[in-house]
C-alpha cells in the first residue's frame, strides 16, 4: 500500500512538471509566432512607402565650394532701462521693504503697517 502512494505521487508529480513545460514552451510559442507576424506586416508597410516615394536616380552628387563663413559682432547685452523717478529716496524705500518684511513675519498689524507707510510716504 505504501508503495502504491509513493508511486502515485511520482506520477502525479511527472506530470505537473511535464504539463507546466507544455504550457510555457506553448506559451514562448505563441509570443514567438505573434512577433513574426508584427516584423513581416511591419516589413511590408516599410515596402509599400519605399514603393510610393519616387524613385530617385542616384548621381554622383557635385559639390561646390561653400564661401567662407561670415563672422559678425555679438550684439551688445541690452541695457537696462532706469527706474522712473517716484520721489522716494533710496533710504526711503528701504524702510518701505522693512515694513514690508515686518508686516509679513507678523510683527505689524495691517493698522501699524499703513500708518508707518503713511507716515513714510507722507500721505
Amino acid at each position: 500500500m505504501l508503495r502504491r502512494r509513493v508511486v502515485g505521487r511520482a506520477v502525479v508529480r511527472t506530470a505537473v512538471v511535464g504539463g507546466t513545460a507544455y504550457a510555457v514552451g506553448h506559451h514562448a510559442a505563441t509570443k514567438s509566432a505573434q512577433q513574426q507576424q508584427m516584423d513581416a506586416q511591419q516589413n511590408a508597410q516599410i515596402e509599400d512607402l519605399q514603393q510610393q516615394q519616387p524613385q530617385q536616380a542616384y548621381q554622383q552628387p557635385v559639390y561646390q565650394q561653400a564661401p567662407p563663413p561670415v563672422y559678425q559682432q555679438p550684439a551688445p547685452p541690452p541695457q537696462a532701462a532706469p527706474a522712473p523717478p517716484t520721489g522716494l529716496s533710496p533710504d526711503d524705500i528701504n524702510q518701505l521693504q522693512q515694513l514690508g518684511k515686518l508686516h509679513e513675519s507678523g510683527v505689524l498689524t495691517d493698522a501699524e503697517f499703513e500708518a508707518a507707510k503713511a507716515k513714510i510716504l507722507g500721505i
